[in-house]
């Protein structure tokens, strides 16, 4: 077998594909982000970009194997991160979507995509994108034309005439209208028809107004529950699952009676929400970073007053939330909503999910196994297993010590393949 440093065995931050019939990563320490133990000098055996071994005897490597040895770093399963919204202008111009092509905002995405890698998201969603552009970028990354995560997409959102996911910035004279709107229970239906004809991987909705639209209320509910209800049943029937854009109680409660798999934003919970997301094994994806961001950043990036007011609205009472939900051992990912702050930075989540209640261990299996299990790839992704895909990061600190050590990833590895050294 030939030991390599891993500045010897890549020649770009790009793809490095080996001629050894195995590769093998090995660093001082694993972290198993199932039991939070942290094992010494193990040896992760890949071949076809899947995990076959995870040993911590030499002797018992392939011969032929080629090994990369990162010395004294931590090893980790790939991130996810399920809230991104990766195609989108590069411009932080709030309103540069009304003056450029939507073909610009999916190069946009290819750009993002390598950002969100290079961070150590090896898995995301994207919830949200008009014109079916994810479903593009997700096939681009999957035939290896492009570096991206793996992604799991929902191409344009489901929502009410004149809701959060409808374009609500121009007047009536220009007739604009997103993708995805739809109104009454059998309109719902086959607007779900439409996105999985045209490949989503899941199905995203609007319950409530959120604080990037013009004109609607945070708290307020969007959808009866009749047509909510039509949206989570089609949608499972055609074995997609559902996120419902929900900030509001009343909206929250609908959408978890639903059926819905995850509620994103989830700002104002009460305990009752809370135990009927535990009820009906609801996941929350609460993105508690990026009011920072917003309200430092906003006004510089053109946002409007009426957006910002909201923010501010919204931003306290959902972190009390987030706490609350930890304290009641909901079921929860990170979902950062990447898109409202820089690509990128996902990762700056996991310091205020720690500061908010979170163990670091609970932050990590926050977008690690627990993310794995609400798009039902645990039996592929989230941990580093003999069997599932060599998804591998790498940092140069332990992170159950200091979580911000996973801001700043060194070596990135998805199936396999390594994107960074």
């Amino acid at each position: 077998m030939k030991k390599i440093t891993i500045l010897a065995a890549l020649s770009s931050l790009m793809v490095s594909q080996f001629a050894f019939s195995s590769t093998v990563v090995t660093a001082k320490h694993l972290l198993d982000v199932e039991t939070g133990k942290t094992l010494k000098n193990h040896f992760i055996v890949i071949d076809n970009g899947k995990i076959t071994d995870i040993t911590n005897k030499q002797h018992n490597l392939p011969a032929d194997a080629e090994i990369i040895d990162l010395g004294d770093k931590y090893l980790l399963p790939g991130l996810m991160d399920m809230h991104t919204h990766v195609v989108q202008h590069l411009e932080k111009d709030f309103y540069a979507g009304l003056f450029q092509s939507p073909h610009r905002a999916l190069i946009g995405g290819v750009v993002n995509a390598e950002k969100t890698l290079m961070a150590g998201f090896t898995t995301i969603r994207n919830v949200g994108a008009a014109d079916y552009q994810d479903v593009a970028l997700r096939n681009a990354i999957n035939a290896g034309e492009i570096p991206g995560p793996r992604m799991a997409v929902s191409g344009p959102s489901i929502g009410i005439t004149g809701g959060h996911c409808d374009n609500n910035a121009l007047n009536h004279s220009f007739e604009q209208k997103s993708d995805g709107v739809a109104d009454g229970p059998w309109s719902v239906r086959e607007k779900v028809r439409l996105n999985v004809k045209y490949g989503v991987d899941l199905i995203k909705f609007c319950a409530t107004g959120g604080v990037f639209s013009k004109g609607t209320k945070v708290g307020q509910r969007q959808y009866t529950f009749e047509e909510m209800k039509a949206i989570v049943d089609e949608a499972h029937t055609h074995g997609r699952t559902v996120a419902a854009h929900a900030h509001g109680t009343e909206g929250i409660k609908f959408a978890i009676k639903a059926g819905v798999d995850s509620i994103e934003h989830a700002s104002f919970l009460d305990e009752e929400t809370i135990a009927l997301a535990k009820k009906h094994g609801t996941y929350l994806s609460m993105d508690i970073y990026n009011t920072e961001y917003t309200l430092a950043e906003g006004e510089k990036n053109g946002v409007p007053q009426e957006n910002i007011d909201k923010e501010r609205q919204v931003g306290s009472i959902q972190r009390q939330s987030f706490s609350n939900a930890v304290n009641a051992n909901a079921k929860m990912v990170l979902g950062s909503d990447a898109g409202i702050y820089p690509h990128g930075d996902n990762a700056k989540q996991f310091a205020r999910m720690v500061k908010f209640g979170m163990t670091p261990l609970q932050a990590i299996q926050a977008a690690t196994i627990e993310s794995a299990k609400l798009l039902n790839w645990q039996d592929n992704l989230g941990s580093l297993k003999t069997g599932k895909y060599a998804d591998i990061i790498a940092v140069d600190a332990n992170p159950l010590e200091n979580i911000a050590t996973l801001e700043r990833v060194s070596f990135v590895m998805k199936n396999g393949e390594i994107y960074k050294q």
